[in-house]
């Protein structure tokens, strides 16, 4: 009698097993999505990471050798070594921004956001995901293109402040992965995308000190430069590159950490509501 109610509770057991609840973070989901969409970049590196790699040391050379034997020196340091780390970051920024602007959007247009939606993440952890996956992108072109310059002849990329580097670098990859997830949630075909690229993140860029020194414009454009996030993005991560800055390096490093934030919270709520990706 004993034994034939055991095996109707371990039946009853067997039948209904117990609901899993994730009460903290669901780690193994975060790591996941954060591994898909790194091997999604990775599967196509010659073209994520080395093409905008080659793409960005190609500016270096142009001006090296348009500059000639002429080595004009700026905030006290040789050309190339001034645009050098400009162009470091901004290969990172633009291509943090492309990583993360495409993860959403092409799930929206194939017909696979659900693959987003569906599994158990928090739009906090999906937001993780995406944005580490960006800055690791970011990272990997960062490192491409500042290899490619160290055995450049006549251009010095040794880091004089590390912090620096690591702080703005992380700080600008984080900013532009924020404004495409925003801009992915918002998009709803490529040429959205492709136009936040083309007449806001590029334009944003080139006209932010990568090739030049801001304290030389008048003071109506030098008010236009300190409204742009990027320029202390670049200027800060300059810094850390050559020991001198047109900016306040730490102002730039706090403005950057609030404004990432205040997107941070615009992205979670964006996902959150579910706006343009739940039917």
């Amino acid at each position: 009698m004993t034994s034939n109610k055991s095996n109707v509770a371990d039946a009853k057991v067997q039948a209904e097993p117990a609901e899993r609840l994730i009460r903290t973070i669901n780690w193994i989901g975060l790591k996941t999505l954060y591994l898909k969409e790194v091997r999604r970049f990775m599967k196509v590196q010659l073209q994520t990471v080395w093409a905008p790699a080659i793409t960005t040391l190609l500016y270096l050379i142009i001006f090296t050798v348009a500059l000639g034997g002429v080595k004009p020196s700026v905030l006290g340091v040789p050309f190339a070594d001034f645009i050098a780390p400009g162009l470091i970051i901004m290969g990172m920024m633009q291509n943090s921004f492309a990583n993360s602007s495409f993860s959403l959007l092409v799930g929206k247009i194939q017909g696979t956001i659900v693959d987003y939606l569906m599994p158990p993440l928090s739009n906090l952890e999906l937001l993780i995901a995406m944005v580490g996956a960006a800055v690791t992108r970011a990272i990997m072109v960062g490192f491409a293109v500042w290899l490619a310059m160290a055995l450049w002849p006549g251009v010095g990329v040794t880091p004089a402040h590390y912090g620096a580097v690591i702080w703005f670098g992380l700080m600008g990859s984080t900013l532009l992965a924020l404004i495409g997830v925003i801009t992915s949630i918002w998009a709803e075909k490529f040429d959205h995308a492709a136009a936040i690229a083309n007449f806001v993140v590029a334009p944003a860029a080139l006209l932010s000190g990568t090739f030049y020194s801001v304290d030389k414009l008048s003071p109506a454009f030098q008010a236009v430069s300190h409204a742009n996030p990027f320029f202390y993005a670049i200027s800060g991560f300059r810094y850390g590159f050559i020991g001198t800055a047109d900016s306040p390096v730490l102002f730039g490093g706090l403005l950057l950490l609030g404004i990432n934030l205040v997107l941070g919270i615009i992205a979670y709520a964006l996902l959150r509501s579910g706006w343009k990706l739940r039917s």
